[in-house]
């Protein structure tokens, strides 16, 4: 039997695209699926929210994604430019945020297709490995969708037709983060029981297994 798990994900979370390895390795192993769930990042979804959160929180992160990734010998190093654009000396984030809206949106347009996470993966390298700077410009996106099989042109013209179909997916996909029980990315969800981080994938598969997951082959 096969088993279903919610991701939600925001392109912003170093911790979002730090799990994404294991998620993939965890259905290449087991009869499972992962439904990959794209919501905004703190940043958008809670104003004010770095201006409230102690001003350890965000050196912390850095510190502590960085060595993450070397433990699991994942290529990283913070996007440039970052997908949120937001003072950080002041952490006062702009209102005009085309980067996060952009990738956003696009996460939403695969979901609609089945094929969210491949596509969330493809194109969170290309902004996280540290091989491409400016990743905004150019080509580097759109040969990375045409390499999960999408056409980033025909999803951005989809897309900017009628943005508010694309928005309605996002914010479904955010109560239905909420309702899980937890705000933070990556949030795992299975049988409505929320597992949140990247480390938390094992623990996710362990009560998986309580419920019948098998091995593949």
């Amino acid at each position: 039997m096969t088993l279903s798990v919610d991701l939600f994900f925001s392109f912003r979370s170093p911790y979002s695209y730090l799990a994404l390895p294991k998620t993939l390795k965890l259905i290449a192993n087991y009869d499972a699926t992962v439904n990959l769930r794209p919501v905004y990042p703190l940043a958008v979804r809670v104003p004010g929210f770095f201006k409230r959160a102690n001003p350890q929180f965000a050196r912390y992160v850095v510190l502590d994604s960085s060595r993450v990734a070397k433990h699991d010998n994942i290529p990283f190093r913070f996007p440039r430019p970052d997908p949120i654009v937001q003072n950080m000396v002041t952490l006062e984030v702009a209102e005009h945020q085309p980067y996060i809206h952009r990738l956003t949106r696009l996460g939403a347009a695969a979901q609609l297709e089945g094929r969210s996470l491949v596509f969330v993966d493809t194109i969170s390298r290309v902004l996280w490995d540290g091989t491409v700077k400016d990743w905004n410009e150019g080509d580097h996106l759109a040969r990375a969708a045409e390499a999960a099989g999408f056409d980033l042109a025909a999803m951005d013209a989809a897309i900017s037709a009628d943005p508010d179909r694309y928005e309605r997916i996002i914010a479904d996909n955010e109560k239905a983060h909420a309702a899980s029980g937890h705000w933070g990315v990556p949030t795992f969800v299975f049988e409505n029981e929320p597992f949140f981080g990247q480390d938390r994938i094992e623990l996710l598969i362990w009560r998986m297994e309580s419920r019948g997951l098998t091995r593949r082959g």
